[in-house]
Protein backbone atom coordinates (compact mmCIF):
# COMPACT_ATOMS: atom_id res chain seq x y z
CA UNK A 1 0.00 0.00 0.00
CA UNK A 2 1.08 3.79 -0.95
CA UNK A 3 1.30 6.21 1.57
CA UNK A 4 -0.33 8.52 -0.17
CA UNK A 5 -3.17 5.14 0.30
CA UNK A 6 -2.29 4.45 3.96
CA UNK A 7 -2.74 7.72 4.50
CA UNK A 8 -6.62 8.52 2.99
CA UNK A 9 -7.43 5.11 4.57
CA UNK A 10 -6.56 5.71 8.24
CA UNK A 11 -6.94 9.14 8.28
CA UNK A 12 -5.18 12.49 9.69
CA UNK A 13 -6.68 11.40 13.07
CA UNK A 14 -5.10 8.37 13.42
CA UNK A 15 -1.69 9.95 12.35
CA UNK A 16 -1.52 12.66 14.15
CA UNK A 17 -2.64 10.00 17.37
CA UNK A 18 0.35 7.59 16.39
CA UNK A 19 2.45 10.88 15.98
CA UNK A 20 1.74 12.02 19.35
CA UNK A 21 2.11 8.25 20.84
CA UNK A 22 5.24 7.51 19.37
CA UNK A 23 6.54 11.04 19.99
CA UNK A 24 6.91 10.11 23.32
CA UNK A 25 9.10 7.08 22.64
CA UNK A 26 12.91 6.58 23.92
CA UNK A 27 14.46 7.47 20.85
CA UNK A 28 12.06 9.03 18.64
CA UNK A 29 13.58 11.70 16.98
CA UNK A 30 11.56 13.42 14.08
CA UNK A 31 13.64 14.81 11.93
CA UNK A 32 13.98 17.94 10.66
CA UNK A 33 13.57 19.13 7.37
CA UNK A 34 17.29 20.23 6.47
CA UNK A 35 18.08 16.65 8.05
CA UNK A 36 16.24 14.98 5.70
CA UNK A 37 19.18 14.80 2.44
CA UNK A 38 22.11 13.26 1.98
CA UNK A 39 24.15 10.92 -0.30
CA UNK A 40 22.26 9.81 -3.24
CA UNK A 41 19.18 12.13 -1.86
CA UNK A 42 20.11 15.54 -4.09
CA UNK A 43 16.50 16.28 -4.80
CA UNK A 44 15.30 19.54 -2.15
CA UNK A 45 12.31 18.31 -0.83
CA UNK A 46 9.06 20.46 -0.59
CA UNK A 47 8.20 21.00 2.68
CA UNK A 48 4.89 18.64 1.75
CA UNK A 49 7.61 16.12 1.05
CA UNK A 50 9.35 16.59 4.13
CA UNK A 51 6.15 16.36 6.42
CA UNK A 52 5.18 12.98 4.33
CA UNK A 53 8.67 11.72 5.04
CA UNK A 54 8.82 12.85 8.75
CA UNK A 55 5.24 11.32 8.75
CA UNK A 56 5.62 7.92 7.59
CA UNK A 57 9.49 7.36 9.35
CA UNK A 58 7.54 8.49 12.68
CA UNK A 59 4.88 5.59 12.02
CA UNK A 60 7.58 3.52 10.96
CA UNK A 61 9.40 3.72 14.72
CA UNK A 62 6.79 2.69 16.35
CA UNK A 63 6.10 -0.41 13.75
CA UNK A 64 9.56 -1.50 13.81
CA UNK A 65 10.28 -0.80 17.98
CA UNK A 66 10.21 -4.33 18.28
CA UNK A 67 13.08 -5.44 15.83
CA UNK A 68 15.74 -3.86 18.03
CA UNK A 69 15.61 -7.65 19.34
CA UNK A 70 16.80 -9.73 16.64
CA UNK A 71 14.91 -12.41 17.25
CA UNK A 72 11.91 -10.44 17.16
CA UNK A 73 13.07 -9.62 13.60
CA UNK A 74 13.43 -13.16 13.05
CA UNK A 75 10.38 -13.91 13.71
CA UNK A 76 8.67 -11.49 11.82
CA UNK A 77 10.52 -13.01 8.37
CA UNK A 78 13.41 -10.83 8.61
CA UNK A 79 15.30 -14.00 8.69
CA UNK A 80 18.07 -13.89 5.77
CA UNK A 81 21.22 -12.49 6.83
CA UNK A 82 22.41 -10.65 3.57
CA UNK A 83 25.28 -9.16 3.61
CA UNK A 84 28.59 -9.44 5.89
CA UNK A 85 28.93 -5.84 8.37
CA UNK A 86 29.46 -2.97 5.61
CA UNK A 87 31.16 -0.09 6.18
CA UNK A 88 32.92 2.85 4.06
CA UNK A 89 35.49 5.12 6.10
CA UNK A 90 35.23 7.66 5.69
CA UNK A 91 32.10 8.28 4.95
CA UNK A 92 30.11 5.53 7.43
CA UNK A 93 28.90 2.43 7.61
CA UNK A 94 25.84 0.71 7.56
CA UNK A 95 26.45 -2.49 9.62
CA UNK A 96 24.25 -5.99 9.12
CA UNK A 97 21.77 -6.34 6.61
CA UNK A 98 18.93 -8.70 7.35
CA UNK A 99 16.00 -9.07 4.76
CA UNK A 100 12.58 -10.24 4.74
CA UNK A 101 12.52 -11.93 1.43
CA UNK A 102 8.46 -12.49 1.09
CA UNK A 103 8.62 -8.37 1.19
CA UNK A 104 11.70 -8.10 -1.79
CA UNK A 105 9.54 -7.89 -4.85
CA UNK A 106 8.39 -4.77 -7.21
CA UNK A 107 6.30 -3.02 -4.38
CA UNK A 108 7.34 -0.42 -2.06
CA UNK A 109 5.72 -0.45 1.45
CA UNK A 110 6.18 2.40 3.35
CA UNK A 111 5.59 0.52 6.47
CA UNK A 112 7.17 -2.86 5.26
CA UNK A 113 10.65 -2.23 4.68
CA UNK A 114 12.72 -4.94 3.33
CA UNK A 115 15.99 -4.98 5.14
CA UNK A 116 16.88 -4.08 8.72
CA UNK A 117 19.93 -2.83 9.45
CA UNK A 118 21.87 -3.39 12.30
CA UNK A 119 25.70 -2.54 14.29
CA UNK A 120 27.78 -4.88 16.15
CA UNK A 121 28.27 -3.90 19.82
CA UNK A 122 31.45 -3.92 22.09
CA UNK A 123 29.30 -6.60 24.10
CA UNK A 124 28.31 -8.81 21.28
CA UNK A 125 25.03 -7.67 20.51
CA UNK A 126 23.29 -6.37 17.37
CA UNK A 127 21.90 -2.45 17.86
CA UNK A 128 19.28 -1.83 15.17
CA UNK A 129 20.22 1.21 13.42
CA UNK A 130 17.78 1.64 10.34
CA UNK A 131 16.05 0.02 7.71
CA UNK A 132 16.52 -0.13 4.07
CA UNK A 133 13.74 0.00 1.27
CA UNK A 134 14.84 -2.16 -1.94
CA UNK A 135 13.46 -2.97 -5.17
CA UNK A 136 15.54 -5.65 -7.56
CA UNK A 137 15.88 -3.90 -10.66
CA UNK A 138 14.59 -6.90 -12.76
CA UNK A 139 10.60 -6.16 -11.17
CA UNK A 140 10.76 -2.74 -11.59
CA UNK A 141 9.00 -1.85 -14.68
CA UNK A 142 8.02 1.75 -14.55
CA UNK A 143 10.08 4.40 -16.04
CA UNK A 144 10.65 6.55 -12.39
CA UNK A 145 12.40 5.54 -10.21
CA UNK A 146 10.50 3.92 -6.98
CA UNK A 147 10.09 6.47 -4.11
CA UNK A 148 8.90 6.94 -0.75
CA UNK A 149 6.52 9.48 0.22
CA UNK A 150 7.59 11.54 -2.37
CA UNK A 151 11.76 10.77 -2.10
CA UNK A 152 12.81 8.89 -4.79
CA UNK A 153 15.07 5.54 -4.75
CA UNK A 154 18.63 5.47 -6.43
CA UNK A 155 20.25 2.94 -8.18
CA UNK A 156 22.68 0.26 -6.52
CA UNK A 157 24.60 -1.21 -9.49
CA UNK A 158 27.08 -3.47 -7.28
CA UNK A 159 23.49 -5.26 -5.54
CA UNK A 160 21.25 -4.96 -8.68
CA UNK A 161 18.90 -2.80 -6.71
CA UNK A 162 16.79 0.41 -6.38
CA UNK A 163 17.50 1.56 -2.56
CA UNK A 164 16.82 4.27 -0.36
CA UNK A 165 18.02 4.23 3.21
CA UNK A 166 16.55 5.51 6.94
CA UNK A 167 18.28 5.93 9.64
CA UNK A 168 15.18 5.73 12.58
CA UNK A 169 17.19 4.41 14.80
CA UNK A 170 20.36 6.00 14.89
CA UNK A 171 20.91 9.60 14.17
CA UNK A 172 22.75 10.87 10.62
CA UNK A 173 24.57 13.12 10.43
CA UNK A 174 24.84 13.13 6.92
CA UNK A 175 21.32 13.28 6.61
CA UNK A 176 18.81 10.46 7.78
CA UNK A 177 17.71 9.14 4.32
CA UNK A 178 21.78 8.97 3.35
CA UNK A 179 23.07 5.51 2.25
CA UNK A 180 26.34 5.72 4.93
CA UNK A 181 26.05 6.94 8.65
CA UNK A 182 29.25 7.56 10.02
CA UNK A 183 28.36 7.06 13.42
CA UNK A 184 27.80 3.33 12.30
CA UNK A 185 31.08 1.26 12.40
CA UNK A 186 31.88 -2.64 12.22
CA UNK A 187 34.53 -2.53 14.54
CA UNK A 188 33.13 -4.79 16.61
CA UNK A 189 32.28 -7.11 13.92
CA UNK A 190 32.12 -11.26 13.63
CA UNK A 191 32.08 -13.42 11.31
CA UNK A 192 28.64 -14.44 10.97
Amino acid sequence: MSWQSWKRRCGSATIALGIAVLSSCEETNVPEVAALHGAHAATTLSKAQADDVEQVLTVLRGLTHPYKSLNAAMAAGYNALLTPCMESPPAGGMGYHYGAPALIDGKVEPLKPELLLYEPQRNGDLLFVGVEYVVPYTAWTSHDPPSLAGVPFHKNDVFGLWVLHAWIWKHNPSGILSDWNPRVTCQYATAK
